[in-house]
């Protein structure tokens, strides 16, 4: 069972750099430092989108509106932290 967990929590990790890695490639796009005509980056965007879009687009509903700015990522990281916690300090002791 231990190691269930530990593969969930290097899961829970590694999304939270996908999404770290994703709010970056955002702002590289929008302040023009990469093209999304280039194919390559084309499909970097598109593969981080499929990604995080599952995840943002439930916690963007739910968050009021702040005009252009988008509070999903941190939220989602923020979850992320908080499911790992309570794996961490509440699960895994217990589990033999």
């Amino acid at each position: 069972m231990r190691a269930i967990l530990d593969i969930i929590l290097i899961l829970l990790q590694l999304y939270i750099y996908i999404v770290l890695a994703s709010v970056v490639f955002s702002y590289l796009v929008a302040f023009n430092v990469v093209s999304r005509r280039n194919p390559t980056v084309a499909a970097i965007g598109d593969a981080l989108y499929r990604l995080t879009e599952p995840v943002f687009a439930p916690i963007r509903r739910r968050l009021p509106d702040f005009g252009s700015i988008d509070f999903s990522p941190f939220v989602a990281i923020l979850i992320a932290i908080f499911i790992e916690r309570i794996i961490a300090y509440y699960i895994y002791p217990y589990v033999p």
